[in-house]
């Protein structure tokens, strides 16, 4: 029998077997493979934090396609309806559309994954079903955790996002407006707006002004949780400084950032950690 008289009467087996049961021929089934090769994207307005979490997840997790990069939140709800993620790498702020509009389109869809420097919506993240919360910058150790989550979750529908995002769109917090700080025998009363930037000194932490220091017991760590992350950034382990303040940044032979204040002669180190903050300047 020649190759093709076989395949004929294959061909003539399907048509009849098809005839009997009163269906047609149906095409061979496709494999689905978004399990094994899940689909990602990722919105982040900052051009090095983009490419430093694509090689991260491309080393942590090879089977991950990373099929679109966003710069903008425009871009990312286009993308989400272009190429159907199974999840998404989401900063939540972004110029065009903030990230938590775009997460409105994105609820139910695909697994949703925040990435920002503000730490105070990680706890209803987590509550409320997000698949996760990662703070930059973004360690591999950290986005490892994030991997295994996600490996967890695909396959399963998406959770929807709606009681998360009520809660991200409520009023915020209010943060600190005043402190009061010892200035030699005295105690002053400073607005967090002349503020130039805190230190920590040993058991201290310097609260320097325009035209004064003085000093407190609260530890930079606590600052940082009760100061407005829009209006204070920190730029070092031990320093954080008021935007407001900054007159520019300066960068020595070997790429480390200095930052330079208004009216005040010193200069602020930048570790390397806090270094994203300055690198589109």
């Amino acid at each position: 029998m020649t190759g093709s008289d076989w395949n004929g009467r294959r061909l003539y087996a399907m048509i009849d077997a098809s005839a009997s049961s009163g269906g047609e021929v149906a095409p061979p089934p496709r494999k689905r493979d978004h399990v094994a090769r899940p689909r990602a994207i990722i919105a982040e307005d900052e051009p090095l934090l983009r490419e430093e979490l694509a090689e991260l997840l491309g080393s942590l997790w090879p089977e991950l396609q990373v099929v679109a990069q966003a710069g903008d939140g425009i871009a990312a709800l286009h993308m989400l309806q272009a190429d159907t993620p199974d999840i998404l790498f989401l900063d939540i702020q972004m110029p065009g559309l903030t990230g938590l509009e775009v997460a409105r389109q994105a609820s139910g869809r695909c697994h949703v994954v925040f990435v920002t420097a503000y730490d105070q919506h990680a706890v209803a993240a987590f509550e409320h079903g997000a698949a996760d919360f990662v703070l930059k910058p973004v360690s591999a150790a950290r986005l490892a955790i994030t991997v295994a989550r996600l490996k967890e979750r695909i396959g399963h529908p998406a959770p929807s996002m709606d009681g998360l995002l009520r809660e991200l769109a409520a009023p915020t917090r209010s943060y600190l407006r005043w402190i009061n700080a010892s200035h030699g025998q005295t105690v002053r009363v400073i607005t967090v707006e002349d503020v130039f930037y805190f230190q920590a000194d040993n058991k201290y932490t310097r609260v320097v002004t325009a035209d004064a220091e003085s000093l407190i017991r609260k530890p930079i760590k606590d600052l940082s949780e009760e100061l407005d992350p829009s209006d204070f950034w920190q730029i070092h382990r031990s320093t954080i400084v008021n935007v407001n303040a900054i007159a520019g940044v300066v960068r020595d032979l070997r790429g480390h950032a200095q930052v330079r204040l208004k009216k005040r002669s010193e200069m602020l180190v930048v570790s390397e950690a806090y270094a994203h903050r300055f690198r589109q300047m």
